[in-house]
């Protein structure tokens, strides 16, 4: 990873936060996500995504076992740190001694534990940065809004580090667009992070209410866990996907052939699907930065070109008609 392979993306804001137009989303790099996988292998595919272009990094203290993706983090990127923005994420995967609060998702276990008492917002704060080998935190987010816990309270918990230097900027995860407002209003929020994708359209309330508070978009599973990257027949074992209805065999058939047309219309531009996918979401709104990730440095370079993929009005127009007209089998991932 040197400067001088850096290229080029073009950049975008969260907020006051700068960065390219395309990030990475380093949960594939912990085992136990998409099957296994080794640090060196992890850390070839982080230097890639830099050296792509990628100026923000996105993970989170519960990714893998003891904060394994944020120190991975912190080793791949010693020595370049002013080349990239790092967004982590708190409140998930307990340290012994928090107690759980149950967050309930659509995955086949049913519900995370969270807990994002501001009693412990500090201790996971230093806990990253440790692990990240930083001093400072480019973008803080709560990982899911704790059902117990006030976001207020918690977002002024960041708040007291962002006056301390060690956060940047606060960002918000899996938040309804009235949370939002209510944490905008006690500290400015730069970025959203939400689920949105081809296969999963993003809420319009919340939309709206980013757009009005001038808050960027982060979309996680920007390509759907990898389905609409049009390569998944099937799901190993190991992979979080099993937990996932829309990925059992039936559904991920069903699914399969019903954006048929969309991989049709990558195939007409020369594209790939999931170049399409992120490219349609780059032109959503002028404020939006997918998060995809992936293990393999040639896939990683492709996605990322995406941020140079132009899609004209009947090509948008197109894929609306498809969009709306398709069914996904199997609810939600969250």
């Amino acid at each position: 990873m040197t400067e001088t392979s850096n290229r080029s993306l073009p950049l975008r804001k969260l907020g006051g936060l700068e960065v390219s137009a395309l990030g990475y989303g380093a949960m594939v790099l912990s085992p136990g996500v998409y099957g296994e996988i080794d640090d060196e292998r992890a850390e070839r595919a982080l230097r890639a995504a830099v050296d792509a272009g990628a100026t923000i990094i996105d993970t989170s203290d519960g990714y893998g076992a003891d904060g394994h993706n944020e120190r991975l983090i912190g080793r791949a990127l010693r020595g370049h740190r002013d080349q990239v923005a790092i967004a982590t994420k708190f409140g998930f995967r307990l340290p012994e001694g928090v107690e759980p609060h149950p967050f309930p998702i659509g995955y086949a276990f049913g519900e995370l534990a969270v807990n994002a008492d501001p009693k412990h917002v500090r201790g996971y704060a230093e806990a990253s940065l440790r692990g990240l080998q930083t001093d400072y935190i480019d973008l803080y987010y709560p990982h899911f809004p704790d059902p117990q816990v006030p976001l207020e309270d918690t977002v002024g918990a960041v708040a007291e580090l962002v006056r301390e230097g060690l956060v940047r900027h606060l960002g918000l995860s899996n938040v309804t667009a009235d949370q939002l407002r209510a944490a905008h209003a006690v500290h400015p929020v730069a970025a959203v992070q939400i689920e949105w994708s081809m296969w999963k359209p993003a809420e319009p309330e919340l939309l709206a209410a980013a757009r009005e508070l001038g808050v960027g978009l982060v979309p996680w599973s920007p390509l759907g866990a990898g389905f609409l990257t049009g390569t998944v027949g099937r799901v190993a074992e190991g992979d979080f996907r099993q937990n996932a209805p829309r990925f059992d065999a039936a559904n991920l058939k069903a699914n399969n052939d019903r954006f048929a047309p969309v991989r049709g219309v990558a195939e007409e531009l020369g594209i790939t699907p999931a170049q399409l996918a992120l490219a349609w979401l780059l032109h959503q709104d002028p404020n939006v930065v997918p998060i995809p990730g992936s293990r393999t440095p040639k896939h990683i370079e492709e996605n990322l070109a995406a941020a140079h993929v132009r899609l004209d009005a009947d090509v948008l127009a197109r894929l609306g008609r498809v969009l709306e007209e398709t069914e996904v089998e199997g609810g939600t991932l969250l």
